[in-house]
């Protein structure tokens, strides 16, 4: 038995060994592909990280409010704010229309007597509340109330602006306003109570602090090479789909299938011949996308990928997810009769599962019902799996759910490839 299976290992490196320029471009392409989607992200990372987004402020307020939206804009890491257009005072109209345009990507209007009536509205509130409290001055004559309509800042987008962008610089805004108005409030107690001379803490009491884990004391922040690895790892694993898929094909189309059944040997045998040969190929993928991303970023301005003390598990959700990948393609080249079937369904089906499975857009960012669909992808159980070993420091234990579901799909995914080819061959 050893023998056989020895002689069908031997028989799937000759069927790739015909191919040798497939064979290349199997583990070339992705390499490419790993480094040149990582340099994309990580420098598209940094220039967003070391560049101000200008932005447009048009002020009809002149007061202390919009004062301290334009300070604490100019403050900001993230924007610069521009007030003139070819030496002009902008208007809204204007940057409406450059908006609109697209040359610039977001445009603040402050509306007028935003200062004055906010203070006006505050004095009203707080003299209210005095006057129930019993503090106010009974021989004063009461001032007849001003009435103040609700204040709208206007908030110009591009419209190819992302909505998380948008809900980003709404959420600043609102909490710029925020601090101006509880500042506001705690200087109108002070007048109305008349104790000048005590001050109250405003300094905000809440403040958030990220934890972050830690290795060996060291603080472990994700970058991009931790995220792009594991992904394009997988996506290349699964790509072996294609051509095992093809050479069953071509298999049955030669007549080569019919050969081997008339021989002494099981249609299991020849299935593990195919296993051991592509999962050596998938770990040849991996090591080299490994090695790629340890020695080779760090010369190219890239991070190098921290593999200490996770190799091992590393290289078990790689095998699993290798498992995956070649029962995949062997249900398809199994039901697939012609190349034309196999190669565009092989590629296009790991695309759709590179896609739900979180390769391209992370999980969460998904519409709850794709999340839901996610679920299903073995790709998305790989990446969780490699996720948990890299970014959440976990042990064998806390990655078998995944791995099992994995070697659940390889078994699954063989046993419907058995099934249909002998009852194709019973009838």
């Amino acid at each position: 038995m050893i023998y056989k299976l020895y002689q069908s290992i031997c028989k799937e490196f000759l069927l790739l060994k015909r191919d040798i320029g497939g064979v290349i471009i199997l583990f070339l392409m992705p390499l490419v592909l790993i480094i040149m989607v990582t340099l994309i992200q990580d420098s598209t990372l940094k220039n967003l990280s070391n560049t101000k987004i200008p932005i447009l402020l048009v002020d009809n307020d002149k007061g202390s409010v919009s004062n301290s939206v334009f300070e604490n804009l100019q403050k900001s890491e993230v924007f610069s704010v521009v007030t003139q257009i070819d030496n002009k005072p902008l208007t809204e109209k204007m940057a409406k229309e450059a908006v609109f345009k697209g040359t610039f990507q977001l445009a603040i209007i402050i509306p007028s007597h935003l200062s004055s009536d906010l203070q006006a509205k505050i004095d009203q509130n707080v003299e209210t509340i005095v006057s129930s409290l019993g503090f106010s001055d009974s021989t004063a004559v009461p001032k007849k109330s001003k009435l103040v309509s609700q204040k709208e800042v206007k908030l110009y987008f591009d419209p190819a602006t992302q909505l998380s962008f948008k809900n980003a610089v709404m959420s600043s805004i609102d909490k710029m306003i925020s601090q101006i108005e509880t500042r506001s409030i705690y200087t109108a107690f002070q007048e109305q109570l008349g104790e000048g001379t005590t001050s109250f803490e405003q300094k905000s009491f809440i403040s958030f602090k990220e934890i972050v884990p830690r290795v060996n004391n060291k603080e472990v922040i994700p970058n991009s090479v931790q995220h792009n690895v594991p992904a394009w790892t997988l996506f290349a694993i699964f790509f072996i789909v294609i051509p095992l898929s093809i050479n069953i094909v071509k298999e049955k189309t030669q007549g080569t299938f019919i050969r081997l059944r008339t021989n002494p040997v099981s249609n299991g045998i020849v299935i593990a011949g195919k296993t051991i040969t592509y999962l050596v190929i998938c770990m040849v993928q991996f090591y080299m996308m490994l090695a790629v991303a340890v020695f080779l970023f760090p010369h190219i301005g890239l991070p190098s990928l921290n593999i200490e003390g996770n190799l091992f598990l590393m290289t078990i959700v790689a095998m699993f997810s290798g498992f995956a990948a070649i029962g995949f393609g062997i249900l398809l080249g199994t039901v697939a009769k012609t190349q034309e079937q196999s190669a565009p369904f092989g590629a296009t089906a790991t695309i759709i599962l590179a896609a739900i499975g979180g390769v391209w857009v992370p999980v969460f960012a998904m519409p709850h019902v794709m999340q839901i669909v996610a679920k299903s992808s073995p790709m998305n159980w790989g990446l969780n799996a490699f996720y948990d070993v890299l970014l959440r420091n976990a042990g064998i234990l806390e990655i078998l759910p995944e791995i099992g579901l994995l070697f659940m799909f390889f078994v699954i995914t063989i046993t419907i490839a058995l099934l249909y080819d002998k009852k194709k061959r019973s009838v």
